[in-house]
């Protein structure tokens, strides 16, 4: 489904979408597969043990999605098809990345007493150094809430911040698991805002999550800037 000239999205597996492209087609993917630690399979209520009293936050259905992570030859593919890449959560599988890194991301989630990891981190291809970015989020942005469709969205404003630092003018991106569509969001602010004429290919293989995405996205195209 193409909802914009610079935006694509499918509902389909991600290996069938990866090979139709050639080598090296796309310049950066940005990836946030399954940690395969069954995040999927714990279903969330709102409680009065929510120390955010998040009212934006709902209950999830379980799946079965997160009960292992991506394989080699998801890898070895994903690295055919881009140039660069970062990979959220390769701590949970890096013995399935065959290459070191001296640039790891990180995010800081200020979560302070809470039984939410403090952190999160990223396997990426550059030769940087490590870096952080400080981000509020209990399962939403507290100062500015975004509306939760999956149990492991991130916010846009993660995606905002790597795109800024990590994508050029004009990259082709890649993200085979698309899952609450927060990249597409910030591919639409960057390019409205910032011109930079990036191009997002990308895929969710569950079709709830891929309609209630396609919906989000649809209705922040219609805006200037979701943050």
């Amino acid at each position: 489904m193409k909802l914009n000239e610079y935006i694509e999205i499918t509902n389909e597996d991600n290996m069938e979408l990866m090979a139709r492209y050639p080598d090296k087609y796309f310049d950066l993917a940005i990836i946030d597969p399954p940690y395969g630690i069954g995040e999927s399979m714990k279903k969330r209520e709102n409680t009065v043990s929510d120390k955010w009293k998040n009212p934006y936050k709902k209950q999830h259905d379980q799946k079965e999605w997160d009960k292992q992570a991506p394989d080699k030859d998801y890898f070895d593919e994903l690295m055919r098809v881009s140039k660069n890449q970062i990979v959220w959560g390769a701590n949970h599988f890096i013995s399935k990345i065959p290459y070191d890194s001296s640039c790891w991301l990180v995010w800081d989630k200020k979560n302070g007493e809470s039984d939410f990891a403090d952190c999160e981190l990223a396997w990426t291809s550059f030769d940087k150094a490590v870096r952080k970015f400080e981000w509020l989020w209990n399962g939403f942005q507290k100062q500015k809430p975004e509306t939760r469709i999956h149990p492991t969205q991130k916010p846009v404003a993660l995606y905002a911040w790597i795109l800024k630092n990590y994508a050029k003018q004009g990259d082709k991106i890649l993200d085979t698991h698309f899952g609450s569509g927060s990249i597409a969001c910030a591919v639409h602010n960057a390019n409205i805002i910032d011109k930079m004429e990036l191009s997002l290919v990308a895929c969710e293989l569950d079709k709830d999550y891929f309609e209630s995405s396609i919906q989000r996205v649809k209705a922040a195209l219609q805006t200037q800037s979701l943050f």
